[in-house]
């Protein structure tokens, strides 16, 4: 995957749970731990600024390209 989402780290640094930014921005655990995982397909922006505001940081801190080894 060329995107990688940094959403542990942020929560790690915020020394927030999984179920505490679930609460606060309104989607569930399981999504959320999709996200965590970097198992996401997707994300809407709204959720995305929901994140942001909840963790205090800007999308460039969860947000990270990576091009894909091409062999």
């Amino acid at each position: 995957m060329a995107i990688i989402v940094n959403v542990d780290v942020m929560l790690a640094k915020r020394k927030m749970s999984v179920t505490e930014l679930s609460e606060r921005i309104g989607i569930t655990i399981a999504n959320v731990s999709i996200l965590k995982n970097n198992k996401a397909k997707a994300i809407k922006f709204s959720t995305l600024e929901k994140i942001c505001e909840v963790l205090e940081c800007q999308p460039g801190d969860l947000l990270v390209y990576e091009p894909e080894d091409v062999l």
